[in-house]
């Protein structure tokens, strides 16, 4: 006999971390945070630990459910077949999870799916994917300022006795020195001109190029996340850490791009961004570059490039037709930058699921280039290290067919007791290497500054 989920209501919370505060020291807690009540956009947070199982790809690329190689080598095959064990009675619904997976799927899955190669060095340990199956789930839905328990009645009972638990405060997170690159600014203009030959032989139309930053800290990784989603809060945010045998490992996103939504009656969405301005110190300022921006035929050639790429990859599982754009470079203003954000949309073919669609999609477009397998291998060519998680994707899969992930894009990941942060931009034709440089930092600075680290100076 399947158990029942319920749905309990709980206070409302505008902050999310009033209720993940003291859930966060539990096995498996995880946090998807709409980063409300200052980031716009976002409607729902979703809050659960305990998972009943755990998969996770390991760093020889063998997948493991609990700890036990799976004999099924394909990470996606193995989490569908892993959400389909969850036997639940599902109550009539219109919350976006009731139960399922949630976790991420880092960029280097991609080598699983495509011929990309491995000639990078695999500097930082995470492992490729880590997705817990939940059974429970706590909801906020900051649009009619609920939020409620989805859980079976044994389970509701230990998780509200979990959130009557004093908050854990662990000691201040501190950097113990500022961020290194691991590319100085020559490096970077090597790459940069290896990148425009490889355009103009033809290879590829858009490379977008990324540069990794670490530095040594100690400390308590939830504070260290507290500072950064004051600093720059965003719709698509997300923490998770856990122990492993290299020490701590923490994932603190602050992504403003929603990589894949997917409805239960198998509607489709990705948002890409490409084309970015930093924000102005006065209102006259800031117009102007919002302008520049929306008046840049490079900034728009990227993002059309990649709105073509993704009609092709969702146009892989979706109903042919189906596929369309109604939104084309429109404008979105975050905390420190302009973007230019498309809405690529389109409806799944009939027996397609929505890891279907992930896999078809992944790794997402716009922290790729055109055409996608080319683009990953000059990456993997060119960048000194795998990116891990960074430009991956956070999000969750609902047993009912529900699916929303974020690009992992304004993301730290915490290893051991390194702290790393990526930059990147999207390279074409006529790209400056001065200014794309300058870009790569323009992303993350303000997430240094957040750390602790003074302004990070272009030498």
């Amino acid at each position: 006999m399947k158990a029942r989920l319920h749905i309990t209501p709980l206070p409302y919370q505008d902050d999310p971390i009033v209720y993940f505060g003291a859930l966060r020291q539990r096995p498996g807690a995880v946090l998807l945070d709409s980063g409300r009540p200052v980031a716009s956009g976002g409607r729902y947070d979703i809050i659960s630990s305990d998972p009943v199982s755990l998969l996770y790809v390991d760093e020889q690329g063998s997948v493991r459910v609990d700890g036990i190689v799976c004999d099924q080598p394909n990470p996606f095959v193995a989490q569908q077949a892993l959400l389909d064990s969850l036997a639940l009675e599902l109550p009539d619904s219109d919350l976006p999870f009731l139960a399922g997976l949630i976790g991420y799927w880092g960029y280097d899955l991609g080598r699983a799916l495509e011929p990309v190669g491995a000639s990078t060095n695999h500097t930082v340990g995470l492992p490729s994917s880590r997705t817990g199956l939940y059974d429970w789930a706590l909801i906020q839905d900051h649009r009619q300022k609920e939020s409620w328990l989805v859980a079976t009645h044994a389970r509701r009972e230990q998780v509200l006795g979990w959130l009557d638990s004093p908050a854990f405060t662990g000691p201040e997170f501190q950097l113990q020195s500022p961020f290194a690159g691991e590319l100085d600014r020559a490096g970077y203009a090597r790459r940069f001109a290896a990148v425009q030959e490889y355009i103009r032989a033809g290879d590829c139309y858009q490379i977008n190029l990324a540069q990794r930053f670490s530095a040594p800290y100690v400390g308590d990784l939830w504070s260290a996340y507290l500072r950064l989603r004051q600093a720059t809060p965003t719709p698509f945010a997300g923490y998770m850490a856990w122990p492993s045998d290299r020490g701590e490992q923490a994932i603190l996103s602050l992504s403003p791009e929603r990589f894949l939504h997917c409805r239960s009656d198998g509607h489709v969405e990705t948002r890409p961004i490409k084309g970015t301005r930093p924000r102005g110190a006065t209102p006259e300022e800031d117009r102007h570059l919002a302008e520049a921006l929306k008046a840049s035929p490079k900034d728009r050639a990227e993002n059309v490039m990649i709105v073509d790429l993704l009609r092709n990859d969702l146009g892989r599982v979706c109903r042919p037709g189906s596929v369309r754009v109604p939104q084309l470079c429109g404008l979105e203003s975050y905390a420190n930058v302009h973007h230019l954000v498309s809405v690529v949309c389109g409806e799944l073919e009939a027996g397609r699921r929505p890891l279907d669609l992930l896999a078809a999609a992944f790794p997402g477009g716009s922290i790729t280039g055109a055409p996608k397998v080319r683009a990953m291998q000059i990456i993997d060519e060119l960048e000194p290290s795998r990116r891990s998680v960074y430009c991956g994707s956070l999000g969750f899969v609902d047993v009912r067919g529900n699916m929303d992930t974020s690009i992992a894009i304004r993301t730290a990941l915490a290893d051991g007791e390194r702290l790393h942060l990526w930059g990147g931009g999207g390279l074409v034709a006529d790209s400056e290497v001065e200014a794309e440089y300058v870009e790569t930092l323009d992303k993350i600075r303000h997430l240094m500054a957040a750390l602790g680290e003074p302004k990070h100076k272009v030498e």
